[in-house]
């Protein structure tokens, strides 16, 4: 379910008060694959409510560069809402999570990459109020880099076939 931010807050309230785990996510979501789904999936396991922050536009085309993203906020997060794993989407503007970190304190903040957590500039303030913080080992063969990259072969190679 896509909400506002106060929703969010509110609704991660109320699963603390019935004494659920909250966890949150954020990230690109432009091109979702199936190590999106690996993903998304193994931080659900280690929580009982699922926050994701997909970033909006803005964010992205500061984060990536020119050209992205390539798939428009409102679909991105129709996407990643459809996923069974996760329970609430909202907007992230920031290029960091760290207000929404500070808005939602969720008990578990999980990244999905390999990061070393001295990279990740928001595990000290999640650390820090007694959150833990997980990274989730992904695949590189389940990318959008490595689907840019497949489509730039096939591109440069005249491949053919269906689509």
């Amino acid at each position: 379910m896509l909400v506002r931010e106060e929703e969010a807050a509110s609704r991660v309230a109320a699963a603390r008060e019935r004494g659920l785990r909250v966890g949150f996510t954020c990230g690109v979501f432009d091109l979702v694959h199936a190590g999106h789904a690996d993903y998304l999936r193994a931080a659900r396991r280690r929580c009982d409510l699922l926050v994701v922050a997909v970033n909006d536009d803005a964010s992205v085309a500061r984060l990536k560069g020119e050209g992205r993203p390539i798939v428009p906020f409102a679909e991105r997060a129709e996407v990643v809402d459809a996923f069974r794993a996760v329970d609430l989407v909202l907007a992230l503007p920031d290029d960091r999570p760290t207000r929404l970190i500070r808005l939602l304190r969720p008990d578990l903040y999980v990244k999905g990459g390999d990061y070393d957590l001295s990279r990740l500039g928001s595990a000290p303030e999640v650390e820090g109020y007694g959150g833990e913080v997980l990274v989730i080992p992904v695949r590189h063969d389940r990318s959008s880099r490595h689907i840019l990259r497949r489509l730039e072969e096939l591109e440069a190679g005249g491949g053919e076939g269906g689509g």
